[in-house]
């Protein structure tokens, strides 16, 4: 385990180490990422939602830990903190008006879930650790074994935004018996991680009071979050080993994002880190498809003897990636549980990006939603 302080330049070495790269080079990648996702965030702040934003924030807290311990080593170095400060001011400007434009477009979701849209809410860990493969469930169900409405009421209950002026980390038995259910698949676990993480954020001390059950008797709530790690990183690692679609691409980053936050350190791997790189548009800043492709279909639309061919390339690309149709319809599932449900077939052709540029700096973000009429 390592102090904070040292994990942003721990993370970096091992990326630079791995990726064939310097430290310098890697941190220089990363920077230019998060410079075209502050473009994206600034183009399109009126159109983001309150989930996308908050991933934005998760990125904010970690960018103001990263220079708060920035290493006073070379000039390149004390260069490249100085760009991340710019950065922040630049993320700081974009909050403020895409802030102002939840409160006018959805007062009532943002009036639930404001406590959680300010980067001073989210911790960052103070210690490394692993996932267990001894954790790992012998089997999970199915289907998901949550309600999205009984997950929206148990985090306004954590935060105590249930009512105006209400008590915060108040647990109902329904409440504990879905955030501690064991099996689940998905962003039913996800979202069970996401429970405790943020009652620990919001300093609830006692989530598993009035768990009378004799087989959890020595639970606790970082066994809990060991338990459902363990078991993300085994979801992550076979959907890796099986090939990345689009079906798993959100829950894999969601994982990285959430674990990632929670201190668990494995969660950062170079080849997963890469894959994820590949995804961003360098014009635009949001990430979608594998560059590759997107390159292989720009190539072919410019060529002019095959300006016919490229395009009905660009077009079969996007139609794959909407499900067989023309336009961008698929939504965007949730990092926060919302109310118009996941859509575990994830369209992430405009997808913000706060889950990829999170990894760069030391955690990944994953979920966001770009408002679906806009985009």
């Amino acid at each position: 385990m390592q102090a904070a302080g040292h994990q942003l330049a721990a993370v970096l070495a091992l990326f630079a180490a791995v990726c064939g790269g310097s430290q310098a080079e890697v941190i220089d990648d990363i920077l230019g990422s998060l410079s075209r996702g502050a473009a994206f965030l600034e183009s399109q702040h009126e159109h983001i939602n309150l989930d996308g934003v908050v991933g934005f924030l998760m990125l904010q807290a970690e960018l103001k830990e990263a220079v708060r311990t920035w290493p006073h080593s070379d000039p390149v170095s004390w260069a490249q903190r100085t760009s991340t400060v710019v950065l922040v001011k630049r993320l700081d400007r974009s909050f403020e008006k895409a802030v102002t434009a939840l409160q006018q477009n959805d007062p009532k979701y943002y009036r639930e879930f404001e406590p959680l849209l300010s980067s001073s809410f989210y911790l960052i860990p103070q210690e490394w650790q692993s996932t267990d493969t001894s954790l790992v469930y012998s089997s999970i169900l199915s289907t998901e074994c949550y309600d999205e409405q009984l997950s929206d009421k148990c985090l306004t209950l954590l935060l105590g935004t249930w009512k105006m002026n209400g008590t915060p980390c108040i647990v109902t038995k329904p409440c504990r018996d879905t955030m501690t259910r064991f099996g689940c698949p998905h962003y039913s676990l996800s979202h069970q991680l996401l429970y405790f993480m943020i009652g620990k954020m919001r300093g609830c001390t006692n989530l598993l009071k009035g768990d009378t059950r004799e087989s959890r008797a020595n639970m606790t709530e970082g066994r809990y979050q060991n338990i459902y790690c363990s078991n993300m990183m085994k979801a992550n690692q076979d959907i890796f080993r099986d090939g990345i679609t689009e079906q798993t691409v959100d829950i894999f980053i969601e994982n990285i994002l959430i674990c990632g936050l929670s201190g668990f350190s494995d969660f950062y791997k170079a080849d997963w880190l890469q894959h994820i790189l590949r995804l961003q548009d360098e014009e635009a800043g949001c990430f979608g498809r594998d560059n590759h492709r997107r390159r292989a279909a720009r190539a072919a639309a410019a060529s002019p003897e095959s300006e016919e061919e490229g395009e009905d390339t660009s077009r079969r690309l996007l139609q794959s990636h909407d499900g067989g149709g023309g336009g961008r319809s698929g939504r965007i599932p949730e990092l926060l549980p919302g109310r118009t449900g996941h859509n575990q077939e994830a369209n992430l052709l405009n997808a913000p990006p706060h889950q990829v540029a999170m990894l760069f700096t030391e955690r990944l973000p994953t979920q966001h939603d770009v408002n679906e009429h806009r985009l």
